[in-house]
């Protein structure tokens, strides 16, 4: 009787080690699960941080690079202004009391048309009808000027555009806006652009309209990437600066393309 009560009591006892074991080890394993989760968490985290921060170096630099850009156009812009204006102004008056030389109307000519070339050049740079009016003057002042070369029909119209964005921002949409319409004129065969604005409480919108050949999202990307010139790639660089997107469609009718810039509202 003695020794069934003895085996009883170890045997329970037993039991109590290997229950009290049994809970350790679980113990031990749901700490390791916890801490290879609680370190992988960390690790994600780190890498989602070291990313954040390359790109904010990047925009950086992007930001810097654009802003380079503009202030070297401003310069040059300024400088022929300033320098070579007054060159071709004395160059003028020294023609036109030196008629002696041989075909004199045509060396004045010439010199009336390099004036006139520089003065484009300048303006074309910094145009100084954005500076003092704002985008919606500018892309009326752009658009004008194609009209008057009769290459092809151009119209815009700004619905809501009461309150100005920041000078860098139209002056970045302004690039944009000047590279995709160089292009359509010199690729796409165009015979009309049109080009509106609208806004709403977040965001700006400007849609450009042409009914010649164009490209659609897929061959803007494919483009962007493989394409040695630097048209695509200055339009994506100023979008992303821009905080913006741009997206390259063509109507169901398959009648025109469509080019829409969404840039975020902040207002001056």
């Amino acid at each position: 009787m003695i020794f069934l009560q003895v085996t009883s009591n170890a045997s329970s006892g037993f039991s109590y080690i290997m229950l009290f074991g049994t809970l350790a080890m679980i113990s031990l394993t749901l700490g390791i699960v916890f801490f290879v989760i609680f370190h992988q968490r960390k690790v994600i985290r780190f890498n989602e941080e070291l990313k954040r921060l390359e790109d904010d170096k990047q925009q950086i630099l992007l930001n810097a690079s654009i802003k380079f850009q503009e202030e070297e156009r401003n310069r040059i812009a300024a400088d022929l202004h300033d320098d070579v204006g007054p060159l071709l102004a004395t160059a003028r008056l020294y023609l036109n009391e030196n008629l002696i030389n041989l075909e004199p109307a045509a060396q004045v000519q010439s010199i009336f048309s390099a004036k006139q070339l520089i003065r484009n050049i300048s303006h074309s740079m910094m145009p100084p009808t954005l500076k003092n009016f704002g985008l919606e003057s500018a892309m009326s002042d752009l658009f004008q000027k194609i009209n008057g070369s009769g290459t092809l029909n151009a119209s815009v119209r700004f619905h809501d555009y009461r309150t100005r964005l920041k000078l860098e921002q139209e002056l970045l949409i302004f690039r944009i806006i000047q590279e995709l319409v160089n292009n359509i004129i010199k690729h796409s065969n165009a015979g009309f652009i049109h080009l509106t604005q609208n806004a709403n409480a977040t965001h700006t919108y400007i849609r450009l309209h042409h009914d010649g050949q164009g490209i659609i999202q897929a061959e803007f990307d494919r483009l962007n990437h493989v394409s040695t010139g630097l048209g695509l790639k200055n339009i994506a660089s100023r979008v992303k600066v821009l905080n913006g997107r741009i997206f390259f469609e063509i109507d169901p009718s398959h009648t025109y393309y469509k080019v829409t810039l969404e840039i975020p509202t902040e207002a001056s």
